[in-house]
């Protein structure tokens, strides 16, 4: 379900893979009316696995379809000329809620400058690699940013966290800096050329965590310290049925719940003893990590996790488990139709399916219901009608040579 705060701004995307059409999609979650521009066909990314199995090979993306519900669909043979043109016209039509455009092709016929000879207070919002206009994606950012050597058990080789965080920061980043664009230009009439690249995303992102400043003014690197937090206590535990929870205190009241809970004031006494540390204090507490961890291995080895989950409920122990998708799926109720942030979808090519809109959740604001992702062209007429005035003749020559195409066929449908 999604908000109508940005209603009626019109967002013209012409993106792939995450972070762009993320960004798109958190605009429509909010209630922008985004266009993407598919290529006839599909684009680079528009069969990227997970697909759905098919008799005769595979369907629709799920990977796609998830990023792009939502949205409207216009098919344009973007190789012609006539194509481009229509795209360029599409990007600067007229009107107070129009003239945006968000990508991360790095098309020169969709840049700033062409754009803003159409219109001149236009607002771009491109996604690049790195600064410079060199290409980099979310996988080659992070390998630089140090976390792959920090994350893991210890060891020398490095370890690559499967969540493209970049991608979706930075998505973000981009979401925001395209409303509050368009704030400004309510008050300025003045357009804006906005830039983001991945690098700067992850590389200000560890120094607003204060990361590059650790290491600049102590000469010091974070250590792989497998699952234990960093700079405080927390780590994950095995229960006696075999189930994994993690367990985390960082400030005084979450540590005192968990010694509470665990019956564990004996034992802490004895290692502040015997090593002169205050365990009430986080860091001192990460100093002793170890030691507080031997402690409580024992203390679940012999309870079950039922137990252990109603005993730290009831103490207010700060704990998660460890659980495969499947499980949260069956199990979490925080993934599921009692949590107002998701709802059923019918997607063409996939089926009924959980989906989650808008995150936020806002006092005196309905949420309206979701579309799910279009077939390719599925909007192609009426964008074309509805934005650029063409009539039904225009349209149809246009369809006659090519230059547009749309709905595609749902791949579930038989013929």
């Amino acid at each position: 379900m999604s908000y109508n705060l940005l209603s009626p701004l019109r967002v013209i995307e012409s993106a792939a893979f995450i972070a762009a059409p993320l960004a798109g999609l958190l605009l429509a979650q909010y209630g922008a009316d985004v266009i993407r521009v598919d290529t006839i066909g599909g684009g680079i990314d528009y069969g990227r696995l997970p697909r759905m199995p098919q008799k005769n090979g595979l369907g629709r993306s799920f990977y796609w379809t998830a990023l792009n519900k939502g949205k409207r669909s216009i098919a344009v043979d973007v190789r012609r000329p006539e194509g481009r043109e229509l795209i360029q016209h599409l990007a600067t039509a007229p009107g107070p809620d129009s003239g945006v455009l968000l990508t991360n092709l790095g098309t020169p016929w969709l840049s700033h400058g062409v754009l803003a000879a159409l219109r001149h207070d236009i607002i771009t919002c491109t996604i690049q690699g790195n600064g410079d206009g060199s290409p980099a994606v979310d996988y080659t950012i992070n390998s630089a940013t140090g976390y792959p050597m920090v994350t893991g058990s210890g060891q020398q080789r490095p370890v690559n966290h499967v969540l493209p965080a970049w991608d979706v920061t930075c998505a973000h980043h981009a979401a925001f800096l395209v409303a509050a664009a368009v704030g400004q230009r309510q008050h300025a009439r003045e357009g804006r050329e906005i830039c983001l690249a991945l690098s700067d995303i992850a590389f200000s992102t560890l120094s607003h965590l204060g990361v590059l400043a650790e290491t600049e003014v102590l000469k010091q690197e974070r250590p792989s310290i497998d699952n234990y937090l960093y700079g405080a206590f927390g780590r994950d535990f095995l229960t006696l049925d075999g189930h994994r929870l993690m367990v985390v205190a960082i400030s005084a009241g979450q540590w005192a719940n968990l010694v509470r809970a665990c019956s564990l004031e004996d034992q802490v006494a004895h290692i502040e003893k015997t090593t002169g540390l205050d365990l009430a204090d986080e860091a001192q507490r990460f100093t002793a990590r170890e030691l507080i961890a031997q402690v409580l291995e024992t203390w679940f080895a012999v309870r079950i996790r039922s137990d252990i989950e109603a005993l730290f409920k009831a103490e207010r122990v700060l704990f998660g488990p460890y659980q495969t998708v499947m499980e949260l799926l069956e199990n979490d109720p925080r993934v599921s139709l009692s949590n107002p942030v998701f709802e059923r979808l019918e997607t063409p090519g996939i089926g009924s399916h959980l989906s989650a809109d808008a995150a936020a959740r806002i006092s005196g604001l309905e949420r309206s219901s979701s579309r799910p992702a279009p077939l390719l062209g599925t909007h192609t007429d009426e964008i074309l009608h509805e934005v650029l005035g063409f009539s039904g003749a225009a349209i149809g020559k246009l369809h006659d040579a090519g230059i547009v195409a749309g709905p595609e066929r749902d791949p579930t449908q038989t013929v």
